[in-house]
Protein backbone atom coordinates (compact mmCIF):
# COMPACT_ATOMS: atom_id res chain seq x y z
CA UNK A 1 0.00 0.00 0.00
CA UNK A 2 1.38 3.33 -1.00
CA UNK A 3 2.17 5.62 1.90
CA UNK A 4 1.45 2.96 4.55
CA UNK A 5 3.92 2.74 7.44
CA UNK A 6 6.01 -0.41 7.47
CA UNK A 7 5.33 -2.80 10.34
CA UNK A 8 7.65 -2.35 13.30
CA UNK A 9 8.26 -6.11 13.22
CA UNK A 10 7.50 -8.39 10.30
CA UNK A 11 8.17 -12.08 9.64
CA UNK A 12 7.31 -13.98 6.49
CA UNK A 13 7.55 -17.75 6.34
CA UNK A 14 10.14 -17.73 9.11
CA UNK A 15 11.53 -21.21 9.68
CA UNK A 16 14.35 -22.38 11.91
CA UNK A 17 15.47 -25.91 12.72
CA UNK A 18 17.87 -27.32 15.30
CA UNK A 19 18.76 -30.67 13.80
CA UNK A 20 15.50 -32.61 13.55
CA UNK A 21 13.61 -30.20 15.81
CA UNK A 22 11.60 -27.43 14.15
CA UNK A 23 11.77 -24.35 16.39
CA UNK A 24 9.87 -22.08 13.96
CA UNK A 25 7.53 -23.45 11.32
CA UNK A 26 6.68 -20.89 8.63
CA UNK A 27 5.81 -18.03 10.99
CA UNK A 28 4.05 -14.99 9.49
CA UNK A 29 3.88 -12.07 11.89
CA UNK A 30 3.15 -8.36 11.64
CA UNK A 31 3.43 -5.87 14.52
CA UNK A 32 2.11 -2.35 13.81
CA UNK A 33 4.31 0.55 14.89
CA UNK A 34 3.53 2.29 18.15
CA UNK A 35 1.78 -0.60 19.91
CA UNK A 36 2.50 -2.87 22.85
CA UNK A 37 2.71 -6.39 21.47
CA UNK A 38 2.45 -9.44 23.72
CA UNK A 39 4.20 -12.49 22.29
CA UNK A 40 2.88 -15.51 24.17
CA UNK A 41 3.68 -19.18 24.28
CA UNK A 42 4.70 -21.99 26.63
CA UNK A 43 8.32 -22.85 27.29
CA UNK A 44 10.00 -24.14 24.15
CA UNK A 45 7.38 -22.65 21.84
CA UNK A 46 9.89 -20.75 19.71
CA UNK A 47 9.63 -17.26 21.23
CA UNK A 48 13.33 -16.83 22.01
CA UNK A 49 14.35 -18.21 18.61
CA UNK A 50 12.20 -15.64 16.84
CA UNK A 51 13.61 -12.81 18.98
CA UNK A 52 17.18 -13.89 18.19
CA UNK A 53 16.38 -13.85 14.47
CA UNK A 54 14.78 -10.40 14.73
CA UNK A 55 17.92 -9.05 16.40
CA UNK A 56 20.27 -10.65 13.89
CA UNK A 57 21.72 -13.04 16.46
CA UNK A 58 20.54 -16.12 14.56
CA UNK A 59 19.92 -16.65 10.84
CA UNK A 60 16.66 -18.27 9.68
CA UNK A 61 16.72 -21.42 7.57
CA UNK A 62 13.86 -20.09 5.47
CA UNK A 63 11.82 -16.91 5.23
CA UNK A 64 12.72 -13.37 6.20
CA UNK A 65 12.30 -10.90 9.05
CA UNK A 66 12.23 -7.11 8.91
CA UNK A 67 12.28 -4.27 11.42
CA UNK A 68 10.57 -1.12 10.15
CA UNK A 69 10.96 -2.46 6.61
CA UNK A 70 14.69 -3.19 6.91
CA UNK A 71 16.06 -6.74 6.78
CA UNK A 72 16.71 -8.03 10.30
CA UNK A 73 20.37 -8.56 11.06
CA UNK A 74 21.65 -5.56 9.18
CA UNK A 75 23.18 -2.77 11.30
CA UNK A 76 20.67 -0.23 10.03
CA UNK A 77 17.81 -2.48 11.16
CA UNK A 78 19.22 -2.72 14.68
CA UNK A 79 19.47 1.06 15.01
CA UNK A 80 16.83 2.31 17.38
CA UNK A 81 16.27 -1.08 19.05
CA UNK A 82 16.52 -1.50 22.82
CA UNK A 83 16.86 -5.10 24.00
CA UNK A 84 16.37 -6.65 27.42
CA UNK A 85 17.30 -10.35 27.29
CA UNK A 86 15.88 -12.83 29.77
CA UNK A 87 19.37 -13.62 31.05
CA UNK A 88 22.20 -11.13 31.17
CA UNK A 89 25.21 -10.24 33.33
CA UNK A 90 27.13 -7.00 33.68
CA UNK A 91 30.67 -6.48 35.06
CA UNK A 92 30.36 -6.47 38.84
CA UNK A 93 33.23 -4.02 39.28
CA UNK A 94 31.41 -1.24 37.42
CA UNK A 95 28.89 1.06 39.04
CA UNK A 96 25.41 1.39 37.62
CA UNK A 97 26.23 4.90 36.42
CA UNK A 98 29.46 3.77 34.72
CA UNK A 99 27.65 0.97 32.94
CA UNK A 100 24.91 3.23 31.65
CA UNK A 101 27.34 5.90 30.49
CA UNK A 102 29.48 3.25 28.76
CA UNK A 103 26.47 1.88 26.87
CA UNK A 104 25.34 5.38 25.97
CA UNK A 105 28.77 6.08 24.45
CA UNK A 106 28.52 2.81 22.50
CA UNK A 107 25.41 4.30 20.93
CA UNK A 108 27.58 7.14 19.65
CA UNK A 109 26.36 9.78 22.07
CA UNK A 110 28.82 12.54 23.01
CA UNK A 111 30.03 12.45 26.66
CA UNK A 112 27.67 15.13 27.98
CA UNK A 113 24.67 13.54 26.26
CA UNK A 114 25.74 10.09 27.48
CA UNK A 115 25.81 11.31 31.09
CA UNK A 116 22.41 12.92 30.65
CA UNK A 117 20.86 9.79 29.13
CA UNK A 118 22.38 7.55 31.83
CA UNK A 119 21.05 9.75 34.63
CA UNK A 120 17.58 9.83 33.07
CA UNK A 121 17.46 6.05 32.57
CA UNK A 122 18.60 5.38 36.14
CA UNK A 123 15.94 7.76 37.45
CA UNK A 124 13.21 6.13 35.35
CA UNK A 125 13.93 2.69 36.81
CA UNK A 126 14.34 3.93 40.38
CA UNK A 127 18.10 3.39 40.70
CA UNK A 128 19.33 6.96 41.04
CA UNK A 129 20.29 6.43 44.71
CA UNK A 130 22.24 3.27 43.83
CA UNK A 131 23.92 4.78 40.74
CA UNK A 132 27.37 4.95 42.36
CA UNK A 133 27.31 1.46 43.87
CA UNK A 134 29.14 -1.49 42.32
CA UNK A 135 26.88 -3.81 40.38
CA UNK A 136 28.14 -6.81 42.34
CA UNK A 137 26.25 -5.39 45.31
CA UNK A 138 22.96 -5.10 43.44
CA UNK A 139 20.11 -7.47 44.26
CA UNK A 140 18.52 -9.51 41.46
CA UNK A 141 15.68 -7.03 41.26
CA UNK A 142 18.08 -4.10 41.03
CA UNK A 143 20.02 -5.84 38.27
CA UNK A 144 16.76 -6.37 36.38
CA UNK A 145 16.02 -2.66 36.69
CA UNK A 146 19.53 -1.94 35.43
CA UNK A 147 18.90 -4.07 32.35
CA UNK A 148 15.70 -2.12 31.70
CA UNK A 149 17.67 1.12 32.00
CA UNK A 150 20.24 -0.05 29.43
CA UNK A 151 17.47 -0.88 26.96
CA UNK A 152 15.94 2.59 27.32
CA UNK A 153 19.10 4.48 26.32
CA UNK A 154 18.91 6.45 23.10
CA UNK A 155 15.08 6.63 23.00
CA UNK A 156 14.67 3.48 20.87
CA UNK A 157 11.85 3.13 18.38
CA UNK A 158 11.49 -0.56 19.25
CA UNK A 159 11.89 -2.16 22.67
CA UNK A 160 12.24 -5.93 22.78
CA UNK A 161 11.77 -7.06 26.38
CA UNK A 162 12.09 -10.74 27.30
CA UNK A 163 10.48 -11.43 30.70
CA UNK A 164 10.96 -7.82 31.90
CA UNK A 165 9.39 -8.46 35.33
CA UNK A 166 11.70 -11.36 36.18
CA UNK A 167 12.97 -11.11 39.80
CA UNK A 168 10.88 -7.98 40.42
CA UNK A 169 8.57 -7.50 43.40
CA UNK A 170 5.04 -6.06 42.99
CA UNK A 171 6.36 -2.48 43.03
CA UNK A 172 8.91 -3.41 40.37
CA UNK A 173 6.20 -4.95 38.19
CA UNK A 174 4.17 -1.75 38.55
CA UNK A 175 7.26 0.19 37.46
CA UNK A 176 7.57 -1.96 34.33
CA UNK A 177 3.90 -1.42 33.54
CA UNK A 178 4.34 2.35 33.84
CA UNK A 179 7.46 2.27 31.64
CA UNK A 180 5.62 0.31 28.96
CA UNK A 181 2.75 2.79 28.88
CA UNK A 182 5.15 5.75 28.85
CA UNK A 183 7.03 4.29 25.90
CA UNK A 184 3.81 3.68 24.00
CA UNK A 185 2.77 7.30 24.58
CA UNK A 186 6.15 8.34 23.23
CA UNK A 187 5.37 6.40 20.04
CA UNK A 188 7.72 3.47 20.60
CA UNK A 189 6.78 -0.13 19.85
CA UNK A 190 7.15 -2.58 22.74
CA UNK A 191 7.62 -6.25 21.85
CA UNK A 192 6.93 -8.09 25.08
CA UNK A 193 7.69 -11.71 26.00
CA UNK A 194 6.17 -12.64 29.34
CA UNK A 195 4.57 -15.55 31.15
CA UNK A 196 2.58 -13.16 33.38
CA UNK A 197 -0.58 -13.07 31.27
CA UNK A 198 -2.36 -10.72 33.65
CA UNK A 199 0.38 -8.13 33.19
CA UNK A 200 0.37 -8.62 29.41
CA UNK A 201 -3.40 -8.16 29.30
CA UNK A 202 -3.17 -4.87 31.20
CA UNK A 203 -0.79 -3.20 28.74
CA UNK A 204 -0.96 -4.93 25.34
CA UNK A 205 -2.74 -3.66 22.24
CA UNK A 206 -1.92 -6.70 20.10
CA UNK A 207 -0.96 -10.26 20.97
CA UNK A 208 0.12 -13.44 19.24
CA UNK A 209 0.19 -17.02 20.51
CA UNK A 210 2.88 -19.42 19.35
CA UNK A 211 3.19 -23.12 20.19
CA UNK A 212 5.64 -25.74 18.90
CA UNK A 213 6.97 -23.25 16.38
CA UNK A 214 3.58 -22.51 14.79
CA UNK A 215 1.77 -19.21 15.16
CA UNK A 216 -1.76 -20.03 16.32
CA UNK A 217 -3.43 -16.64 16.73
CA UNK A 218 -2.56 -12.97 16.32
CA UNK A 219 -4.45 -9.71 16.25
CA UNK A 220 -5.74 -6.79 18.28
CA UNK A 221 -6.31 -7.90 21.86
CA UNK A 222 -9.75 -6.31 22.10
CA UNK A 223 -10.90 -8.16 18.98
CA UNK A 224 -9.49 -11.51 20.07
CA UNK A 225 -11.09 -11.36 23.51
CA UNK A 226 -14.52 -10.51 22.05
CA UNK A 227 -14.78 -13.94 20.44
CA UNK A 228 -16.79 -15.13 23.45
CA UNK A 229 -18.81 -13.27 26.03
CA UNK A 230 -19.92 -14.97 29.21
CA UNK A 231 -22.94 -13.82 31.19
CA UNK A 232 -23.90 -14.66 34.75
CA UNK A 233 -27.67 -14.66 35.32
CA UNK A 234 -29.13 -14.95 38.81
CA UNK A 235 -32.90 -15.26 38.95
CA UNK A 236 -35.65 -16.90 41.04
CA UNK A 237 -37.36 -19.19 40.47
CA UNK A 238 -34.99 -20.73 37.94
CA UNK A 239 -37.32 -23.37 36.54
CA UNK A 240 -36.97 -25.53 33.36
CA UNK A 241 -39.02 -23.21 31.07
CA UNK A 242 -36.76 -20.27 31.98
CA UNK A 243 -33.63 -22.39 31.54
CA UNK A 244 -34.84 -23.36 28.07
CA UNK A 245 -35.48 -19.70 27.18
CA UNK A 246 -32.04 -18.69 28.41
CA UNK A 247 -30.50 -21.56 26.47
CA UNK A 248 -32.01 -20.23 23.25
CA UNK A 249 -30.04 -16.99 23.71
CA UNK A 250 -26.75 -18.67 24.61
CA UNK A 251 -25.01 -21.88 25.59
CA UNK A 252 -25.31 -23.01 29.18
CA UNK A 253 -21.87 -23.38 30.78
CA UNK A 254 -22.70 -23.94 34.44
CA UNK A 255 -25.55 -23.86 36.96
CA UNK A 256 -25.48 -23.50 40.72
CA UNK A 257 -28.79 -22.99 42.51
CA UNK A 258 -30.47 -19.90 41.11
CA UNK A 259 -27.36 -18.87 39.18
CA UNK A 260 -26.39 -19.84 35.63
CA UNK A 261 -23.46 -18.92 33.40
CA UNK A 262 -23.94 -18.76 29.65
CA UNK A 263 -21.74 -18.15 26.61
CA UNK A 264 -23.40 -15.67 24.24
CA UNK A 265 -22.31 -14.29 20.84
CA UNK A 266 -22.25 -10.60 21.83
CA UNK A 267 -23.77 -7.92 24.06
CA UNK A 268 -26.98 -7.90 22.02
CA UNK A 269 -27.93 -11.05 23.93
CA UNK A 270 -28.17 -9.15 27.24
CA UNK A 271 -31.63 -7.55 26.72
CA UNK A 272 -32.85 -10.89 25.33
CA UNK A 273 -31.82 -12.64 28.56
CA UNK A 274 -33.45 -9.95 30.70
CA UNK A 275 -36.67 -10.20 28.70
CA UNK A 276 -36.70 -13.99 29.05
CA UNK A 277 -36.53 -13.68 32.84
CA UNK A 278 -39.33 -11.09 32.90
CA UNK A 279 -41.59 -13.13 30.59
CA UNK A 280 -41.10 -16.18 32.80
CA UNK A 281 -42.37 -14.19 35.79
CA UNK A 282 -39.07 -14.63 37.65
CA UNK A 283 -37.15 -12.03 39.65
CA UNK A 284 -33.83 -10.92 38.15
CA UNK A 285 -31.13 -10.32 40.76
CA UNK A 286 -28.03 -10.30 38.59
CA UNK A 287 -27.13 -9.94 34.91
CA UNK A 288 -23.35 -9.65 34.64
CA UNK A 289 -21.39 -9.85 31.35
CA UNK A 290 -17.84 -11.12 31.63
CA UNK A 291 -15.36 -10.87 28.78
CA UNK A 292 -12.93 -13.67 28.09
CA UNK A 293 -9.60 -13.20 29.88
CA UNK A 294 -6.27 -13.44 28.10
CA UNK A 295 -5.43 -16.53 30.15
CA UNK A 296 -8.63 -18.25 28.98
CA UNK A 297 -7.96 -17.21 25.39
CA UNK A 298 -4.36 -18.46 25.63
CA UNK A 299 -5.34 -21.88 26.99
CA UNK A 300 -8.09 -22.25 24.40
CA UNK A 301 -5.70 -21.33 21.57
CA UNK A 302 -3.25 -23.99 22.72
CA UNK A 303 -5.97 -26.63 23.05
CA UNK A 304 -7.42 -25.90 19.62
CA UNK A 305 -3.96 -25.77 18.01
CA UNK A 306 -2.76 -29.12 19.29
CA UNK A 307 -3.75 -32.45 17.69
Amino acid sequence: MSGAAAPAVEARGLTRRYGSKVALDGVDLAVPPGVVFGFLGPNGAGKSTLVRILLGLLPPDEGEARLFGRPAGRPEAREGVGFLPERFAYPGWMSGRELLEHHARLLGLPPARAREQAALALRRVGLEEAAGRRIRGYSKGMQQRLGLAVSLLGEPRLLVWDEPTSALDPLGRLLVRDLILEERRRGATVFLNSHLLGEVERVSDHVAVIDRGRLLRQGALADLLQRRLRVVVEAEPLEPPLLEALGRAGSLLAREGGRVELAVPDREALPVLARAVAEAGARLYRLEPRGETLEEFFVQALEEGRP
